[in-house]
């Protein structure tokens, strides 16, 4: 793995392999995330978001970023564990997986990272202070 971008797939679809990094874009990331970020609540769509930014990093190393990818991918699949739209308990199984990855990855989450998902989350959740994730 050398770019995130080499991890970019053509179609939105998922295999039933959920954390398949080739069912992650950059697109569908966006789409889902936009569409969905009121529903998922701040800390869902902040946790997404620190790991986006960590994946476009250029000093993420590439283990991270395979983590990130899986957990992404994970989080953009239209068929989870428990459906999206169960109101309350719908992105439970999407926030678990980003914690996970976040565990695995925080070690590569640079203030720079925290401040840009601190801005963009905040352009949809008003001041969004840095949410635990431990």
């Amino acid at each position: 793995m050398n770019d995130s971008k080499d991890f970019v797939a053509n179609g939105t679809g998922c295999s039933a392999e959920y954390s398949d990094p080739s069912t992650y874009s950059d697109d569908a990331f966006w789409a889902k995330v936009k569409r969905f970020a009121k529903k998922a609540g701040a800390k869902v769509i902040y946790l997404a978001l620190l790991l986006y930014y960590a994946l476009i990093s250029p000093n993420t190393p590439g283990w991270a970023k395979t983590a990130i990818i899986s957990a992404l991918a994970y989080f953009i699949c239209p068929i989870d564990l428990i459906p999206d739209a169960i109101p309350i308990i719908g992105f439970t199984d999407d926030l678990a997986a980003l914690v996970a990855a976040y565990k695995a990855v925080k070690v590569c989450v640079t203030p720079d990272v925290v401040a840009k998902a601190k801005a963009k989350a905040s352009e949809w959740f008003g001041m969004v202070e840095e949410i635990e994730l431990a």
